[in-house]
């Protein structure tokens, strides 16, 4: 199955790096593309459960799906897509 995800905070090839990276290690997870300058990221999955992990993934690492957070818990996951997109810029070198 295939899915788009609107989220929230991916800024740069750093932010994709990390995303895929992640979501690639995933159980069920069969291919993973973000699409930086739409705001998504396009799943290929084996299941719904696989899905669910993917998104679970993605707030945990700062990359909540779009309307999902606000408030305070919307300004901790821009700090952790921080850090994600610094780890995914590093792992480019």
């Amino acid at each position: 199955m295939e899915a788009v995800v609107q989220v929230e905070n991916i800024k740069c090839g750093g932010c994709a790096n990390s995303i895929q990276k992640k979501l690639q290690q995933l159980t069920g997870v069969l291919a993973v593309e973000v699409h930086i300058e739409e705001g998504e990221v396009v799943l290929q999955c084996e299941s719904e459960a696989a899905l669910g992990a993917a998104k679970k993934a993605l707030a945990q690492m700062g990359y909540p799906e779009v309307g999902t957070t606000e408030g305070l818990s919307a300004l901790g996951a821009k700090a952790k897509s921080f850090v994600s997109c610094a780890t995914g810029k590093l792992s480019d070198k």
